[in-house]
């Protein structure tokens, strides 16, 4: 799976949209397929229009390393579900609380270029891995 740094340098060099939205389903291309018994309902992630699973893997710890593994129906989305990950998975959960991937998003241009239904999508990933990370920190 590619680092965020590797994704960041790649779309710095994609001029075009077209190259881009390539590129993304490239990403999601590579993602490794989750298991069949993981696609759950309990992890499905509400929100997004398209069927999208999260799976969070914690150490134990006061601040744990959280890592997710992730898969979606739709080859888009399973690129954004990987960039989400490179952004997040082998953080500790006070570092992924205290990271907005939709600013990373943001910064790449992306979400602007994203239908409301994707950004939603993306949104809402986001929002719950960012939650269930608070949630280790606080317990």
């Amino acid at each position: 799976m590619a680092s965020l740094d590797q994704i960041l340098d790649d779309f710095a060099f994609l001029d075009e949209w077209e190259d881009r939205y390539r590129y993304v389903i490239e990403l999601g291309k590579a993602l490794p397929d989750l298991a069949d018994d993981q696609k759950t309902s309990q992890n499905k992630v509400q929100g997004c229009a398209s069927q999208v699973w999260l799976v969070s893997h914690i150490d134990g710890g006061a601040d744990p390393v959280m890592t997710f593994d992730g898969d979606s129906d739709a080859h888009i989305v399973r690129g954004l579900v990987a960039i989400v990950l490179a952004v997040y998975s082998g953080k500790r959960a006070s570092q992924i609380a205290a990271t907005d991937a939709i600013e990373i998003f943001n910064r790449i241009g992306l979400v602007e270029h994203l239908s409301s239904q994707r950004a939603n999508g993306l949104k809402s990933m986001v929002k719950r891995i960012r939650e269930e990370a608070r949630m280790k920190v606080a317990a």
